[in-house]
């Protein structure tokens, strides 16, 4: 949990890693809900300095079909139990990590589609995906912000604004089902200092790796965890 959170820190991605090697020792119908509150926790200590640079008319668009993704995410989480929903996560990050892996060998190439066709689909997956399993909503915004061209300082800070408005629907989507168990706000107490501390430290550190090299690493992070998850469930 420190390290993951160091390296979102210092480099804005990687805490994804950390979900599905925690998914290999706690429960997932525990670790979703503690993972949205410990997630929105991250986005509003990260999002303050990239405040200026949200583009909130890219947010409205995907508001919308967003929320309808969060209903179909949390009547997918309620109608699974921890088992199925580790094997679907397991199976998710693995496809992600092989499919992340083969790009990084390939050219930069930019997404090419209608913005007004990609935007209710990128709102609908980011929002189910990111209910159902915890995780992996990102995916989808980042496709329709490369699909528009979006700079880099508006993708960073509006990535981080949307994920923080999605922790706040999943989280209230949770506590209307009655997922927030005592197991659930343990989970949360504990993960929290430890979410601090990366945050603190990757403010610090400046990593000697290439993008590139990093992107690699968490690649084959994600597929290990990814495969052991789909195992382990199986």
């Amino acid at each position: 949990m420190v390290a993951c959170y160091a390296l979102r820190g210092s480099t804005g991605f990687g805490a994804a890693a950390a979900m599905p090697l925690l998914a290999l020792v706690i429960p997932l119908k525990v670790l979703i809900p503690a993972w949205t509150l410990i997630g929105l926790t991250a986005g509003v200590a990260l999002l303050g300095r990239d405040r200026p640079h949200i583009a909130w008319a890219e947010m409205a668009r995907l508001a919308p079909t967003c929320v309808i993704g969060v209903g179909v995410g949390l009547f997918v989480f309620t109608s699974l139990d921890s088992r199925m929903l580790a094997r679907g996560l397991g199976a998710l990050v693995l496809i992600y990590g092989l499919y992340a892996l083969w790009l990084t060998t390939r050219p930069l190439a930019h997404w090419r589609a209608s913005p007004r066709v990609v935007a209710p689909i990128a709102g609908v997956l980011g929002g189910a995906v990111g209910t159902s399993f915890g995780t992996l909503a990102s995916v989808f915004f980042a496709i329709y912000f490369d699909v528009i061209r979006m700079t880099k300082e508006k993708f960073r800070a509006t990535m981080s604004a949307i994920l923080v408005a999605l922790g706040v629907v999943r989280g209230l989507g949770y506590w209307a089902v009655g997922e927030y168990t005592r197991d659930v706000l343990v989970s949360v107490g504990i993960a929290l200092p430890m979410m601090l501390v990366g945050i603190f430290i990757g403010d610090r550190i400046q990593t000697g790796l290439s993008e590139l090299a990093f992107r690699r690493i968490i690649c084959g992070a994600l597929i290990a965890s990814g495969l052991a998850l789909f195992v382990k469930s199986s």
